[in-house]
C-alpha cells in the first residue's frame, strides 16, 4: 500500500549530484572552489583558450619555453583573440608567486594585455591522497599522480568554461607548430556542424585536444565522478564510449561510432618536449611521429641591399643568407657595440620593417637591447652619415615599426647592441618596400 504524502513531504526536490558529492571534503571550506588569480584581467569572449597545468618538477621546467612557443609569432589579431591560462597546482604560495613572477619578467606585455593568465587552487582543495586504491598495478605513488592531475585538469576547464569558444588542453612541456592558431580555429570552425566531443591536434595523451566549452560542465563532472579510478586519458575515452557505444554490439561497431565523436587533424601541432615527468623518478621519451619537422624562420623578399655586420654567424647562417630568404642568421654572443648595417642599392619608401629574434626551437636567442636605427638618403651623402634613432628597440625578441614619412626615402637600416649579450641571437627580418627611387 501507497502512503499520500503530506503537503511538506510533495514540496520537497531531489538532491542534484554536484561536486561535493564526488569530493565531500569541500563542504568544510566554502571557499576552496574559489580559484586565486595571481596575474590575469580578467579576459573573455575570445575564440580560443589554452589551458596549461604546471606542477613543480624535481629536475627542469619548461614552462617558460612552452610559453614562448605558444606565443611565437602570433598577429597582434590573434594575441586579441586568445586566452592564455596557466594553472600552477601547488599550494605553496612561495611556489605559485616564484612562478607568477617569472611569467612576469618574461612576457609583462602578454600578462599587462590579458593574454596570459596564472591561476591556483585553494589550499583546500586536494583531498587526502593517503586514502586512493592501488589499482591496475600502478604504485601508491603513481596512484596519487594520476589522481591529481584529474583534479587538476577538471578545475582548470571549469574556470576555462565561460572565457571563450574552445578550450584546448596542453602540458607544460611542449613546443607549438609555427601557424597552430589559424590552422586549429580554421578546423575547428570547419568542423562545426560534425558532433565532434572533441578534436585531436596531437597523438600523445592529453595534449592538444580541444573542446567546446559549453561541453566542458559535462566532461569535468565525469572526471570528478571517476578521478580516483583511472588516469585522464582513460576517462575520455570511457565518455566516447557511454554516449555511443551499444553493448549488444562488437569492439568494431563501437570503436566505428567513437570515432565520429573525435576528429584527428593532422600533421600535429604539438610536439611532447619533456623528458623529465612530472611523476619524480619517470622519464619520457615520448614523440608525436606526425609532428614532423619546424619551421625556423620564415623566408621574405626584401628590397636589394649590401649586408654587412661585426657579429660573427654560426656555421653556414648568414646574414646574406637570411636577408635572401634562404636561412636565418644566427650570431654568437652579441657585445655592446655590435652592429648589423643594411645599405639599400637605391634610395627607397620602406613601408616599415620587422626583425624577430629567436625561432620555435631556440627561443632563448634573441637580442636584447637593442635598436633599430634609419639613415634618411637626404643626409647618406655627407662625410659622417648620421643614423635617426626613431623609437623602436628589441621588445622580447622583437623589433616592428613604420618609417615616418618625414624620413623617406631610405638609405639604409641599422640595428646596435647597447650592451653584451649572455647568449647568442638568432634573427629573420622583413623589410617590405613600396617604391625605389
Amino acid at each position: 500500500m501507497y502512503r499520500k504524502l503530506n503537503k511538506f513531504e510533495s514540496m520537497q526536490t531531489f538532491l542534484q549530484p554536484n561536486i561535493y558529492v564526488f569530493m565531500p571534503h569541500l563542504r568544510h571550506h566554502p571557499g576552496s572552489l574559489v580559484p586565486n588569480v595571481v596575474l590575469g584581467q580578467g579576459r573573455r569572449g575570445v575564440s580560443m583558450v589554452l589551458g596549461i597545468p604546471t606542477v613543480k618538477r624535481d629536475k627542469q621546467s619548461y614552462l617558460v619555453n612552452t610559453l614562448s612557443s605558444l606565443l611565437f609569432g602570433l598577429t597582434a589579431s590573434q594575441c586579441q583573440d586568445l586566452l592564455i591560462i596557466v594553472f600552477v597546482a601547488e599550494t605553496n604560495s612561495d611556489y605559485v608567486n616564484g612562478v607568477a613572477e617569472t611569467i612576469m619578467k618574461n612576457f609583462p606585455n602578454e600578462v599587462q594585455s590579458g593574454l596570459l593568465e596564472v591561476i591556483s587552487p585553494s589550499q583546500y582543495y586536494y583531498p587526502n591522497f593517503t586514502s586512493l586504491k592501488e589499482t591496475f598495478g600502478d604504485s601508491k605513488e603513481r596512484v596519487k599522480w594520476r589522481t591529481k592531475q584529474n583534479l587538476d585538469f577538471s578545475f582548470l576547464m571549469l574556470y576555462a568554461q565561460d572565457k571563450g569558444t574552445f578550450y584546448v588542453q596542453l602540458e607544460d612541456d611542449v613546443v607549438a607548430k609555427s601557424g597552430y592558431y589559424d590552422e586549429m580555429k580554421a578546423y575547428a570552425i570547419n568542423e562545426a556542424s560534425k558532433p565532434w566531443l572533441y578534436l585531436e591536434f596531437s597523438q600523445l595523451g592529453f595534449i592538444g585536444k580541444m573542446f567546446r566549452t559549453r561541453d566542458l560542465p559535462m566532461i569535468t563532472e565525469f572526471f570528478l565522478m571517476f578521478h580516483r579510478d583511472k588516469p585522464i586519458d582513460w576517462l575520455l575515452d570511457h565518455i566516447l564510449w557511454v554516449k555511443v557505444c551499444n553493448p549488444e554490439k562488437d569492439d568494431k561497431h563501437c570503436r566505428e561510432q567513437k570515432a565520429l565523436l573525435k576528429q584527428r587533424y593532422k600533421p600535429s601541432l604539438f610536439q611532447h618536449v619533456g623528458l623529465h615527468s612530472s611523476l619524480p623518478g619517470k622519464l619520457q621519451h615520448l614523440k608525436d611521429k606526425d609532428f614532423g619537422k619546424q619551421t625556423l624562420f620564415k623566408a621574405h623578399n626584401n628590397p636589394p641591399a649590401e649586408v654587412s655586420s661585426t657579429l660573427k654567424h654560426y656555421q653556414t647562417h648568414s646574414l646574406k643568407s637570411a636577408y635572401e630568404g634562404r636561412d636565418f642568421f644566427w650570431a654568437i654572443t652579441p657585445l655592446q657595440g655590435d652592429y648589423i648595417l643594411f645599405n639599400f642599392s637605391q634610395p627607397l619608401y620602406a613601408s616599415g620593417y620587422l626583425f624577430r629574434s629567436g625561432n620555435i626551437e631556440t627561443n632563448g636567442d634573441k637580442f636584447f637591447n637593442t635598436t633599430v636605427e634609419v639613415l634618411p638618403s637626404s643626409v647618406s651623402n655627407v662625410c659622417v652619415r648620421v643614423f635617426v634613432f626613431w623609437a623602436c628597440e628589441f621588445v622580447n625578441g622583437l623589433a616592428e615599426g613604420k618609417i615616418e614619412a618625414a624620413l623617406q626615402p631610405v638609405s639604409a637600416l641599422r640595428l646596435v647592441v647597447h650592451s653584451d649579450s649572455d647568449v647568442w641571437a638568432l634573427l629573420s627580418l622583413h623589410v617590405p618596400k613600396l617604391t625605389v627611387m
